[in-house]
């Protein structure tokens, strides 16, 4: 079973159901005839091609009906008039020219869009390219973190170091002057009580005072 077609008309179409239709005339034919001859070359109802031709084909082609009609009464000395040559003749020239424009709009289409995925490709490779260069700098940086960490670490166990050293130092720093206190005050005793007394140091750092 043939599928009838419910899509739009194509310019070529139309044109054969302006040829088909102004043969009939001139045979003396109906146009029911012509609208199903139509129909079966196109896959269409006849009364879709009635329509078609009611509503759009028929008053592109007023001046080749009347011709056609003449030439059904008998007159054979009728012949096409150059108009109607014409008309089928633009029909045809627009009918290429239409697929011209639309060849030149579907390559146009082809190359925006080629031009568009290289493009793309490109803002990809641009972005892999910052990506590995933003990894490489990440991991250099993720170095000289360690290192900084590293060095850090080590002045902090040289600084914990020269303040055990300094605490040292101040303890001895204050013995020191505790020693020289009491020797200063042994001193100014020993003035005072006369030369009676002597002092020395014993093994622990301390001044005693002893007889003569």
């Amino acid at each position: 079973m043939t599928t009838l077609r419910q899509d739009a008309w194509t310019q070529d179409e139309d044109l054969l159901l302006a040829e088909v239709v102004l043969r009939h005339i001139r045979d003396g034919s109906t146009q029911l005839a012509a609208f199903e001859e139509v129909g079966k070359k196109l896959s269409r109802t006849a009364a879709a091609c009635g329509f078609r031709w009611n509503s759009a084909v028929r008053k592109q082609y007023k001046s080749a009906i009347e011709i056609a009609k003449k030439q059904r009464k008998g007159d054979k000395a009728v012949e096409t008039p150059k108009a109607v040559l014409e008309t089928v003749e633009k029909n045809s020239k627009s009918k290429e020219e239409k697929v011209e424009q639309t060849e030149q709009k579907n390559e146009s289409k082809s190359l925006v869009s080629f031009d568009s995925i290289i493009d793309f490709l490109s803002s990809v490779e641009s972005t892999v390219k910052n990506s590995d260069n933003l990894r490489e700098e990440n991991e250099t940086l993720k170095n000289k973190i360690s290192e900084l960490e590293k060095e850090k670490n080590d002045l902090l166990g040289k600084v914990e170091k020269l303040t055990e050293n300094y605490h040292l130092i101040e303890e001895d720093y204050k013995a020191l002057i505790e020693i020289m206190e009491r020797a200063r005050k042994m001193i100014v005793l020993q003035e005072e009580e006369g030369s009676r007394f002597k002092f020395q140091m014993d093994k622990n750092g301390n001044l005693e005072r002893v007889k003569k």
